[in-house]
C-alpha cells in the first residue's frame, strides 16, 4: 500500500533545542511554512501576535481545532512546533493525523536546562550575527533539573508509544544535525519535496551560549555531584511484566452510612474482616458498573474511598492457602507437576508441619516467576502485585486512603469519622506462626519487591 503524502507537519521539541533554527530553515523554503508555537497557550505561533491564519487567540482556546484546520487547510506544507506544556487538547488530533509529518527534535537536556535558564536571565532568546550576548552565568537547581527532564521525557514516551501503536514513523533530528545540509536535505526529501537538490541550514542565527558549561554554571562542581547521583538509563528501575489491571469496580462496597464509604477491596487482602464491618455501619450497595457508581458518588457529597493493603507474605499465605483448599484442581496438578510446588491433596491441613515451610517457599518462587511473566499462567488476581492492582483502581478513581492491614484499627476510625460515621474499626487476624521464617521473608520480597517498595513494608508482617 503506496503511504499517503503528508499535507502537513508538526515538530515536536522543547525549549532551547534549537527549534527556532529549524523553523527558519524550513520557511526559507518555497510552498513551506512553519507556524511557530500554534498552540503555546501564552502567545499565538509568535510573541505580539493577534492572530494566526485567521484564527484569534481566543477563538484557538476556545476551539483549538480551528486553527488546526486552518494551519492544515493551507495551499503551502504546513506545520507548526508542539511543546510538552503546550495545549493538551489537540494532542491526540495531531497524532491521531497520520498526513500530518511527525518531526522530533532533540538536545542533551542539561545544555537545554542551562540555555533556557540563561536565557530567562538575560531576555535573550534568538541572535543573529550583528548581535552581542550578556555574558551571564546560572545556578544549576537540581531538584528543577530533574522535574523539567522527568516531565519531557514522559512527553517524549507518550509520543513514541502512540507512533509506534499507530504505525507511524517520526523524523528524528538532534540539535547537531540542524546545521547539517545533508540532513536538512533529508528531511525535506521525507516531507515529500524531492525537487529540492539541497537545502542549506538558516544562517541568520548563531549559537547564543558556545561557551563551556563550567563557564555558565556558576556551582558547576555541586551540579556535577548531583548529575552522578541521578539514573539517567534507570538502572534501579524495578521491572514489571505483568499485565495492566482493570478498575475492578463490580467488586466495589458502597456504603450509605453518613456521607457514604466506598471500599475497593484487594483480592487476597482482608476483606473477610473488613466487609462484615462494612455492612454492620448500614445498608451496602453492591454490583456496581462504572456509570452507577458515578450516580452513586453524585448523591452522597462528601463520600470517601479506601482500599486495604497486606503485608506482602501474609497475602501470598492467602492465596497459597485459598489455592491449596480451593476447587481448582487443574491449577494444582499444573503447578505440582510443571512449577514443582509440591501441593498435598487434602489441602493445608494436610501439609505435614516440618515441610511446610518449604512447600510455601516453593509456591513464593512460582508467584516469582509468574509475575516476571516467566511462565505461561496467567497472573491471578488474589496473588498480582498490590500496587498493579491500586493502579487499576486509579484508571477509574483513585482511592482517599490506601489503609495497611496493621494498622486497620486507627486509618479506618479516621476515614469512618472524616465520612460522618462513628463506629469501632475491625482489626487484623492474628498471623500463623509459619511466616515468621527469614527464608520465607526473604523469598516474598524477591516476589513482591514492587509492592515492598511502593507502599513501604517491613520484612517482618
Amino acid at each position: 500500500m503506496t503511504p499517503q503524502p503528508f499535507r502537513s507537519f508538526v515538530i515536536f521539541a522543547e525549549m532551547r533545542t534549537g527549534s527556532n533554527l529549524l523553523e527558519a530553515t524550513l520557511n526559507a523554503i518555497k510552498r513551506v511554512t512553519c507556524f511557530g508555537e500554534a498552540f503555546n497557550p501564552y502567545m499565538l505561533g509568535w510573541p505580539d501576535k493577534d492572530e494566526l491564519r485567521g484564527v484569534t487567540m481566543a477563538e484557538r482556546d476556545a476551539d483549538p481545532m480551528a486553527l488546526f484546520e486552518a494551519i492544515r487547510s493551507h495551499p503551502n506544507m504546513t506545520g507548526f512546533r508542539y511543546f510538552h506544556d503546550h495545549d493538551p487538547r489537540i494532542l491526540d488530533a495531531i497524532l491521531d493525523d497520520h498526513g500530518c509529518a511527525k518531526i522530533v527534535l532533540a538536545r542533551n537536556p542539561l545544555d537545554s536546562y542551562v540555555s533556557t535558564r540563561l536565557a530567562y536571565a538575560t531576555n535573550q532568546w534568538k541572535l543573529n550575527e550583528t548581535e552581542t550576548p550578556i555574558p551571564a552565568r546560572i545556578r544549576f537547581d537540581p531538584a528543577e533539573f530533574a522535574q523539567a527532564m522527568s516531565e519531557v521525557e514522559q512527553f517524549q514516551l507518550r509520543v513514541l508509544h502512540r507512533l509506534q501503536t499507530s504505525g507511524q514513523a517520526a523524523f528524528w533530528l538532534g540539535y547537531d544535525d540542524l546545521r547539517d545540509a545533508d540532513v536538512m536535505t533529508g528531511l525535506l526529501h521525507w516531507l515529500g519535496r524531492t525537487d529540492l537538490e539541497r537545502v542549506e541550514p538558516a544562517s541568520d542565527q548563531v549559537p547564543q551560549n558556545p561557551r563551556e558549561l563550567a563557564e555558565k554554571v556558576e556551582n558547576f562542581d555541586e551540579m556535577q555531584a548531583a548529575l552522578a547521583a541521578m539514573d539517567p538509563f534507570q538502572s534501579r528501575r524495578l521491572p514489571s511484566f505483568e499485565p495492566r489491571r482493570g478498575p475492578a469496580v463490580p467488586s466495589f462496597l458502597g456504603v450509605d452510612a453518613g456521607r457514604g464509604l466506598v471500599f475497593m477491596p484487594v483480592k487476597g487482602g482482608p476483606s473477610d474482616v473488613v466487609e462484615p464491618w462494612l455492612r454492620g455501619l448500614g445498608a451496602v450497595t453492591a454490583d456496581f458498573n462504572q456509570n452507577s457508581l458515578r450516580q452513586w458518588k453524585r448523591q452522597r457529597p462528601g463520600h470517601r474511598g479506601f482500599t486495604v493493603v497486606r503485608h506482602p507474605l501474609t497475602r501470598a499465605w492467602a492465596a497459597f492457602t485459598a489455592l491449596a483448599n480451593g476447587g481448582n484442581a487443574d491449577l494444582r496438578d499444573v503447578l505440582r507437576t510443571v512449577h514443582r510446588v509440591p501441593l498435598p491433596e487434602g489441602g493445608v491441613q494436610a501439609i505435614a508441619p516440618d515441610v511446610a515451610a518449604d512447600v510455601f517457599a516453593a509456591f513464593l518462587d512460582f508467584l516469582r516467576r509468574n509475575l516476571n511473566g516467566q511462565t505461561t499462567l496467567a497472573t491471578h488476581p488474589g496473588w498480582a502485585t498490590q500496587s498493579e492492582v491500586v493502579s487499576g483502581f486509579a484508571r477509574f478513581g483513585a482511592p482517599d486512603m490506601i489503609v495497611r492491614e496493621d494498622r486497620m484499627a486507627e486509618d479506618l476510625g479516621f476515614l469512618a469519622r472524616a465520612a460522618g460515621i462513628d463506629a469501632a474499626p475491625p482489626a487484623p487476624a492474628p498471623l500463623p506462626d509459619l511466616l515468621d521464617d527469614a527464608g520465607l521473608r526473604k523469598a516474598a520480597k524477591a516476589a513482591y519487591l514492587r509492592d515492598y517498595v511502593v507502599f513501604g513494608f517491613p520484612d517482618r508482617p
